[in-house]
């Protein structure tokens, strides 16, 4: 990931966040769509779990100014989710599903620069997220 696109990253959440309940209930119902075999994994209040999703996508964009604090986060986070049932697979409907939510929240802002540059940062992060579930599962 260059600095532009990092800057390119953090710069087009900001819209995204403003209507971070709409841009959730895209993500869940796009995702739902996609693979309706997830809808089991989220028990819990949809509207809670969008808030937590926003936060967490907020909070990984922020910390991209600090990878080395932001990857033991992620890690963490990747070995919690081996208890929610997720599979590496998953990884990428959550991918496809975020970038298509961003399609329609930044609309013609969504460029394809900016498509690629959230498009390495969300691979980055699912591949440290999936190295640490698979070691947690190694035990």
């Amino acid at each position: 990931m260059t600095p532009e696109q990092k800057d390119l990253v953090q710069s087009t959440w900001i819209p995204v966040n403003e209507i971070s309940e709409t841009a959730a209930d895209l993500f869940y119902t796009k995702l739902f769509e996609l693979d309706p075999n997830l809808r089991p994994l989220f028990k819990g209040d949809m509207k809670e779990q969008g808030k937590k999703l926003m936060t967490m996508i907020g909070a990984a964009v922020r910390g991209l100014d600090n990878l080395g604090e932001l990857t033991p986060v992620v890690k963490g986070l990747g070995k919690r989710h081996v208890g929610y049932n997720v599979k590496d697979e998953h990884y990428a409907t959550v991918g496809e599903a975020l970038i298509w939510t961003l399609d329609q929240g930044l609309g013609d802002s969504f460029t394809d620069d900016v498509k690629e540059a959230w498009t390495i940062v969300y691979t980055t992060l699912a591949d440290l997220m999936k190295g640490a579930a698979q070691e947690e599962v190694a035990g």
